[in-house]
């Protein structure tokens, strides 16, 4: 055997001992600049410094859901000029809103997100293509159940959580124009949930900017009227919602099916794989969103057994809480993006950095909030009402929980980097025991024990603390060793 061949046999045979590297995607044509400027954004996400990209990534989200979240606050200064018992039935509707909104855009929308993020990350673009056509196949079917199912239950729920005479009047009427657009709310929670899962944001944020410039003087034409357009009421409310996300969807969807999205979204054939891509995360994290928001339900039925002011109270101050989230988005889904693409190609040390790294900024971020209205509630509470007693219960309210954000955010970011990387577990035992603490505990504070307002919030509070601590278990070294 010559020198020659022995050195070819050697060489294949260190190469064969070799460890074999994180696998990274391959380039895509030039001939498809989508595609090319989608190989550049995901070589920024797997090897670029940390927070810089974070914040690169979060930005564009976190600015236009704070200009949503100004809708919202804005829709409810709007509706306490209709009186205490509109921003009752508000208060009732919302967190079964909210719960639509956290399982489409933080539920399934985050197994959307995190399918399309490891598909990308692999390499596998025609696998996150199809994966958003599947995703408004279940956007078809969770919007029409939500539809369907406040319109047949609606008045035994809202009843059932306190809702009576005018505010369960006005609760039902803006709860059945409100979901009388659930179909498209899933839509487009869905679609951009994929893009962002792809690493665009831009397209996303843009769609709800344009959106939030709209409503926010939309909703009081609608519900005030001017010159020949009537008033509609808190009517007008739901309808300013429905109207903007049929137009969102139309945007977003024309967009996708373009060609000038890096994801390319047109009719495929159905694959079980698919959907159990997007389920695996998607489902454990819907029932997540689920827990959080029966958290809230529970807890305003217990604050409507002490009174309309105290539901109503309950209702502006209990808002704050669920505006954090929003405000977290940005955050979370941009983590989700940089965690899952990383898993998915193999940089499973640098996943779980991304992970610790973004869970302390979505701490720091709404735990200043949180001290703010803590130190002076008024700043939120008297955008809404001047009633003395709904001022005097939100303040106990807030004087207790809003500290507490810091856990929130340190929470909830964490449950969001689980998702990238697949693993589900400990969110969900975290929210589970959230809801039994903060409901349970509530109800023997308050039943058992005769407690007031102050008691009720404790219990909230507590039960932000105990969720942080339970997810700090999703930065497990061993989960994130599995993920390598």
């Amino acid at each position: 055997m010559d020198v020659s061949t022995q050195a070819t046999r050697e060489t294949r045979h260190s190469a064969m001992l070799a460890p074999e590297a994180p696998r990274s995607p391959p380039l895509a044509p030039a001939s498809d600049p989508p595609r090319a400027e989608g190989a550049s954004a995901r070589a920024a996400l797997l090897s670029g410094p940390v927070l810089p990209t974070l914040f690169r990534l979060a930005l564009p989200t976190m600015t236009v859901l704070v200009a949503q979240t100004a809708v919202n606050v804005a829709e409810a200064y709007y509706v306490g000029f209709l009186g205490t018992d509109a921003l009752a039935g508000v208060a009732l509707v919302f967190p079964i809103f909210m719960l639509m909104t956290m399982m489409s855009n933080g539920g399934i929308g985050s197994g959307v997100s995190s399918a399309v993020a490891r598909a990308v990350g692999g390499g596998r673009t025609g696998d996150a293509d199809a994966i958003a056509f599947h995703a408004i196949v279940l956007a078809v079917v969770a919007g029409g159940l939500f539809t369907l199912a406040t319109t047949l239950l609606g008045p035994a729920l809202y009843h059932a959580l306190g809702g009576r005479a005018g505010a369960l009047d006005a609760a039902l009427s803006y709860s059945n124009y409100l979901f009388a657009g659930a179909i498209p709310v899933w839509i487009v929670n869905l679609q951009a949930a994929a893009l962002r899962g792809a690493g665009n944001v831009r397209v996303p944020a843009l769609v709800t900017l344009v959106g939030a410039l709209v409503m926010i003087p939309a909703s009081p034409l609608l519900i005030f009227g001017l010159g020949p357009l009537p008033g509609l009421g808190i009517a007008g409310a739901g309808i300013a919602f429905g109207l903007y996300y049929c137009g969102a969807m139309l945007v977003l969807v024309r967009y996708m099916a373009s060609g000038r999205s890096s994801l390319h979204v047109r009719v495929a054939r159905l694959q079980v794989r698919l959907f159990a891509d997007i389920l695996k995360v998607g489902l454990p994290t819907a029932l997540n969103a689920v827990l959080v928001n029966l958290t809230v339900i529970l807890v305003t039925a217990l604050a409507g057994r002490f009174g309309t002011s105290e539901l109503a109270a309950y209702g502006i101050a209990s808002r704050l809480d669920y505006i954090m989230i929003p405000i977290l988005f940005g955050l979370c889904t941009a983590t989700l993006t940089m965690v899952g693409i990383n898993v998915g190609a193999g940089h499973g040390a640098r996943a779980r950095r991304i992970a610790w790294i973004s869970a302390l900024t979505g701490a720091a971020l709404v735990g200043t909030i949180g001290l703010i209205v803590a130190l002076y509630p008024p700043l939120w509470l008297g955008l809404f009402s001047h009633d003395a007693d709904v001022l005097h219960e939100g303040t106990i309210y807030l004087r207790t929980v809003a500290p507490a954000y810091t856990a929130l955010g340190f929470g909830f970011v964490l449950s969001f980097a689980g998702q990238g990387a697949g693993h589900v577990l400990w969110p969900f035992v975290g929210s589970t025991l959230r809801v039994l603490i903060a409901a349970g505990g509530g109800y023997l504070a308050i039943v058992w024990f005769g407690g007031g307002m102050a008691s009720l919030a404790a219990m909230v509070t507590l039960s932000l603390v105990v969720y942080a601590l339970v997810c700090c278990r999703v930065l497990s070294g061993r989960i994130w060793r599995a993920s390598a």
